[in-house]
């Protein structure tokens, strides 16, 4: 099996949580690429003022109002796309929510909820997508997380939400791999991005939360994905913080407990007592600006880790092993010495 994905020029998109955030940043770049797309979200007016500043003649961007918990609205809007442009090219489910506070304060209607947007909102677009790419191939792309590999306190149901995510993801990669169809999955796993995440977030906690640093730039993760909508990728960290923490949890997971349980609930924890803005967590927010960032202070505008293992990531790798063993012969030689 040859997976062959076009240019970006080529492309159809499908973006579900199109309206801010990576997702917002990702249409304004790919449109600007030339590629046809359809937006997805639950916002009808933010949709439509996205489009048309991206495409004032409605030719080249469409949108659809749809919840992705719902398989239905995801067909119909799928439908759409074929209906306008004859094909699809790239789904991308990125549409994600969270919620800050413990596990046992957390209630069971809101973890559920979460789950029917980060989890089974990726279920249903994959599946979709599998429907109308079976044939002629394309991209497949899920946005996980830095914490589809680590578990947080006070992020508990989102965690388990983005581990399911790369379960999910992973497993469909190889079903799809053994029927020889010509589909590239993808996993994004970003470390913390500077977007609305915080605000859209529902929190259980007295204090306003907050991203742990590093922070990291929208433009980075939406430059990863569509490198993956050109070129097969298994997944891609986003930051090398994400990779850091990844590794450190497979090579010493209960170290890592300690640094979470000492240092990870000051850095999600701000000093400003919460107040009752609203979430976007069972409906998207009343009158939301439409904005791709949330306004971090610190924010990484590039990350050459991500930029060098997203596009060569077998030379990048090799490399990144070089420089281990050579660092690796220099310590063994000092100790001799």
């Amino acid at each position: 099996m040859r997976i062959q994905l076009k240019k970006i020029s080529d492309q159809t998109i499908v973006i579900t949580g199109a309206t801010s955030g990576i997702g917002l940043v990702t249409a304004r770049l790919a449109a600007s690429r030339g590629a046809n797309l359809l937006l997805i979200a639950r916002n009808e007016d933010a949709l439509d003022r996205i489009a048309k500043e991206l495409d004032p003649a409605g030719k080249k961007t469409i949108w659809a109002v749809a919840d992705v918990a719902d398989r239905s609205a995801l067909e119909e809007a799928a439908a759409k796309a074929i209906t306008q442009f004859g094909q699809i090219d790239t789904w991308i489910n990125n549409a994600g929510v969270s919620i800050y506070g413990r596990n046992t304060e957390v209630s069971l209607e809101d973890q559920r909820r979460l789950f029917d947007t980060n989890y089974w909102g990726v279920v249903n677009g994959s599946l979709v997508a599998v429907e109308h790419l079976r044939q002629a191939g394309g991209a497949i792309i899920n946005l996980g997380s830095e914490l589809s590999d680590v578990a947080v306190p006070l992020q508990g149901a989102y965690s388990a939400s983005k581990h399911a995510v790369k379960g999910f993801t992973d497993s469909l990669r190889v079903e799809l791999a053994e029927e020889n169809v010509p589909i590239s999955v993808t996993l994004i796993k970003p470390a913390g991005v500077d977007t609305q995440f915080v605000l859209h977030a529902k929190n259980y906690m007295e204090v306003e939360p907050k991203l742990p640093p590093p922070v990291y730039a929208p433009a980075i993760a939406a430059e990863a994905i569509l490198t993956a909508a050109q070129q097969p990728r298994r997944d891609i960290y986003v930051g090398a913080a994400s990779k850091l923490i990844s590794s450190t949890n497979k090579c010493v997971p209960a170290l890592l407990d300690v640094y979470l349980k000492n240092c990870m609930f000051s850095q999600q924890r701000t000093e400003t007592p919460k107040t009752d803005d609203g979430n976007a967590l069972h409906a998207p927010l009343a009158n939301a600006s439409i904005r791709e960032r949330g306004g971090a202070t610190k924010v990484m505008p590039l990350s050459p880790y991500t930029f060098a293992t997203s596009r060569a990531p077998v030379a990048s790798r090799l490399a990144f092993l070089g420089i281990a063993f050579v660092l690796g012969r220099a310590l063994t030689s000092r100790k001799r010495a």
